[in-house]
């Protein structure tokens, strides 16, 4: 991309004063000048998390009193909204893995689609770049996916999580064939996953974004408009993609919880019970 292709980046070209202290403070906080090769992406992640932890404020002071908030608001407002987006994906978890396992794991899965959304939408804004579009920022989202689902198999399943990637045992005649499994299975976890997490979402909303750029400089005014469109459309994808994949890894990271040994008298104490209470 030009070097100048944000408004950050715009202002700290146009004012040596400001881009001397951005780029030191870029420097200092993440080792890279802030443009957009740089330290900007990290810089506007900060923005979307600033801007996330005001609005979770405002949407928590509207939910504060339970006798108005459980009558639903006339107009789609901030509350109707975190509303029907987190609860869209509490809904997916839930189907995908229980309401136990769901309520325990869904801080991840939410917190990633906020941000992410967010991100995403911040590149439609002329003049913004959408942190997204940056490989550092969406590696770090894939890493937290990969911690969490390790984490989360690890203390469901203990050892038994990573003697799983082997496959079946099948005597010490075959024990190069799980040798070879659990290299494969190893990669494919641990390596693959996070890099095919990260790699699709950035391509997805640089590519969007870019071509965004373009026909908005070229054209300023109604052309970009089905583009935008599409924009919207991709970058709702991928925040369903991001948590889709992201909730069928830890579902299957603790599935053995569930499915086996002591642990299925537990899980069938949790899910299976819930809903007769609230019945």
């Amino acid at each position: 991309m030009p070097e100048h292709t944000s408004f950050l980046s715009y202002l700290i070209a146009m004012f040596p004063a400001l881009g001397e202290n951005m780029h030191h403070f870029g420097n200092s906080l993440f080792g890279k000048p802030v443009n957009a090769h740089g330290a900007e992406p990290m810089v506007a992640s900060l923005l979307v998390v600033v801007l996330l932890v005001a609005l979770a404020y405002r949407a928590k002071a509207q939910v504060a009193d339970y006798s108005k908030s459980v009558i639903p608001d006339e107009t789609l407002s901030l509350r109707t909204f975190f509303e029907i987006f987190i609860g869209y994906f509490y809904s997916m978890m839930k189907d995908m893995m229980g309401p136990t396992r769901a309520k325990k794991f869904f801080p991840v899965v939410g917190t990633a689609a906020c941000f992410i959304l967010f991100s995403n939408f911040l590149g439609m804004i002329p003049g913004f770049l959408p942190p997204t579009s940056s490989w550092n920022v969406t590696i770090g989202c894939a890493l937290v996916s990969l911690g969490a689902f390790t984490y989360y198999g690890l203390k469901e399943n203990g050892m038994g999580f990573i003697s799983h990637l082997a496959g079946p045992w099948m005597g010490w005649a075959m024990l190069p064939i799980n040798i070879l499994i659990f290299a494969i299975e190893f990669l494919s976890t641990f390596i693959i996953r996070p890099v095919t997490l990260s790699i699709r979402l950035m391509l997805n909303i640089a590519v969007d974004h870019l071509l965004l750029s373009i026909l908005l400089a070229i054209f300023a005014l109604f052309l970009p408009i089905p583009i935008m469109v599409l924009g919207t459309l991709v970058a709702l994808v991928q925040v369903l993609v991001f948590c889709l994949l992201t909730s069928i890894y830890i579902a299957l990271a603790t599935e053995g919880h569930e499915d086996h040994g002591g642990g299925h008298g537990h899980e069938a104490g949790g899910d299976h019970a819930e809903p007769k209470a609230h019945a």
